[in-house]
């Protein structure tokens, strides 16, 4: 394994609210991705089939056809869909974490597969909690969803969904399974005036930033777009603070938590690219490692569920 590797990470507007139409997209950016030579490729939190806003802006009845059309075009994760972007990964010999709203029977769950340069899915993992009104509509992630890590011949790449960058517990299990790489998968995010700044743009990318630092990792910040023409199709009303089009916040972080990308503009589809060397995590670790040698086992140590929970139990 060369310690030497081309990472990527997408920011870009999803085709909202279709399945066919977000498959096409995935597999377009992922064939230029690895056209520039990338060899991870990071994408947004459910970038299939988008993240709805609406579900923040509107009331549950106002949203009800709306999200019966969200639940139509979410992807299985065992899919002719699914298939096709398989295939696409194993043609461009890259590895991607992908974010997307995954069906399975009558749930929705907020998942990230990570398929390796062969096609196959190495892993896949739920959002352990979906945050505030999202728990409405997507369940929750189970015990096998706290391993956030698959080895790869790039490294071990990690990955979390949003919020799951504010849990404490979750991250420092994650560093506990010794993560090179991780995709910070995120939707649209606004700087909201009237309500709390750590849910803000800014603050956004600021925990992404402190998932590097603890971690001594490399972090790609994923996110999407919105534009006036996605606004529509998202049923969404008109906000002063969603400045359109915006909500991107891409960037990637070194091992230190310096960025090592320029700032994005919001509102631009682009693909970040950076070329990384797992070794620059050395100097990093060892200054800080908090799984090791700045840990205090006999004081402070973290109780981890490793069996998930299922509704029926046989005798």
């Amino acid at each position: 394994m060369s310690s030497k590797v081309k990472v990527a990470a997408v920011q870009a507007e999803p085709v909202w609210n279709d399945l066919q139409g977000g498959v096409a997209k995935v597999i377009s950016l992922i064939k230029d991705a690895a056209n520039n030579g990338a060899n991870v490729v990071g994408f947004p939190e459910v970038f299939i089939p988008g993240y709805p806003w609406s579900i923040w802006a509107n009331s549950a009845m106002e949203n009800a056809s709306f999200m019966n059309e969200y639940f139509e075009n979410s992807l299985e994760r065992e899919s002719e869909e699914m298939e096709r972007i398989k295939v696409a990964v194993r043609e461009a010999g890259v590895f991607i974490v992908l974010g997307y709203s995954e069906r399975y029977r009558g749930s929705l769950y907020i998942a990230q597969s990570f398929i390796d340069p062969t096609g196959t899915i190495v892993h896949h993992r739920r959002k352990i909690k979906p945050t505030h009104v999202e728990r409405s509509y997507w369940g929750d992630g189970q015990a096998d969803s706290l391993q956030t890590v698959a080895p790869s011949a790039f490294g071990n790449i990690g990955g979390l969904n949003c919020w799951e960058h504010t849990q404490p517990l979750l991250r420092y299990y994650e560093y506990s399974q010794n993560v090179d790489i991780h995709v910070a998968s995120w939707p649209c995010m606004w700087n909201i005036p009237s309500w709390t700044y750590h849910t803000s743009d800014e603050a956004s990318s600021r925990f992404s930033q402190v998932l590097a630092m603890e971690g001594a990792c490399f972090v790609l910040v994923c996110t999407q777009i919105l534009t006036p023409e996605g606004k529509i199709k998202s049923k969404l009303p008109d906000l002063d603070w969603m400045k359109l089009p915006g909500g991107g916040l891409t960037v990637i972080y070194g091992p230190d938590g310096a960025p090592l990308t320029a700032p994005l503009d919001p509102g631009v589809e682009a693909i970040v690219y950076a070329d990384i060397d797992l070794k620059d995590r050395i100097k990093a670790n060892q200054n800080l490692d908090l799984v090791g040698h700045y840990s205090r086992p006999d004081l402070l140590s973290l109780r981890v569920t490793t069996e998930a929970a299922t509704p029926i139990h046989f005798n």
